[in-house]
């Protein structure tokens, strides 16, 4: 059974997360339909745009820490890049809470929406990890002083405060008119504005992204990250 599912809409594919009984966690089996569907998307002339979409209270939760060791952050990378790098808009339709990993997830597409119910928190530095891996979509887009701040506190913000700090774009009731305006656009125009404004991210990849990733591997399997983690799990 497919924890990612496909529905087609008027030249959209809409992909739900539907992992609600973990958040939606970034799990190896996540990160991998996940990916696939976004490629078969990209692939697929039918396909004008895509949204990103959940079910339950979270869009994600970040790394599933109940997986050991948890997915390796190349996989992470991989994902995150073929959002970035598809020739077609990725919207995020947010509605629910989005924590430590989500936030690159959200961070990598183009438009984010985001309903009241939304809530946002970088709590990696709390199980002795860092933000690592997602600062390749996060750092381009941020404040740099709300990155300073959310990033070492982790504490949790709004929808409002992630439309002020980058994060979000927009309300969720926008949502209809960015639709509308993807739908008047050509496929080519989509693809090479796309490409223009996603210049300072894809940058971030060819510079950053190995050694973030070796970071956040390093991170991930030390011995303070590991008792944290341990100590959560119980």
């Amino acid at each position: 059974m497919t924890i990612v599912r496909r529905t087609h809409d008027d030249g959209a594919v809409l992909l739900t997360l539907d992992s609600p009984a973990n958040r939606n966690a970034l799990s190896g089996r996540l990160v991998g339909e996940l990916r696939r569907a976004l490629e078969e998307a990209g692939e697929d002339p039918a396909v004008r745009f895509v949204v990103l979409g959940h079910t339950g209270p979270a869009f994600c939760s970040g790394a599933d820490l109940t997986e050991d060791p948890p997915m390796a952050p190349l996989e992470l990378v991989r994902l995150l890049r073929t959002v970035v790098e598809l020739p077609k808009p990725v919207v995020a339709r947010v509605n629910g809470h989005v924590r430590a990993g989500g936030s690159g997830l959200v961070g990598a597409c183009d438009v984010a929406v985001a309903g009241e119910a939304s809530s946002f928190a970088f709590t990696e530095a709390r199980i002795g990890v860092a933000p690592a891996v997602v600062s390749l979509t996060l750092l381009p887009r941020l404040d740099p002083r709300a990155v300073s701040r959310y990033y070492l506190t982790g504490e949790v913000f709004d929808a409002g405060e992630a439309m002020r700090i980058g994060l979000v774009t927009a309300p969720e009731d926008a949502l209809p008119s960015v639709l509308e305006g993807l739908r008047a656009a050509s496929p080519q125009g989509l693809a090479e504005s796309k490409a223009l404004a996603t210049q300072a991210v894809r940058a971030a990849f060819a510079r950053d992204a190995e050694r973030l990733a070796a970071l956040s591997g390093r991170l991930f399997g030390s011995a303070e990250a590991r008792s944290r983690i341990a100590a959560w799990r119980r």
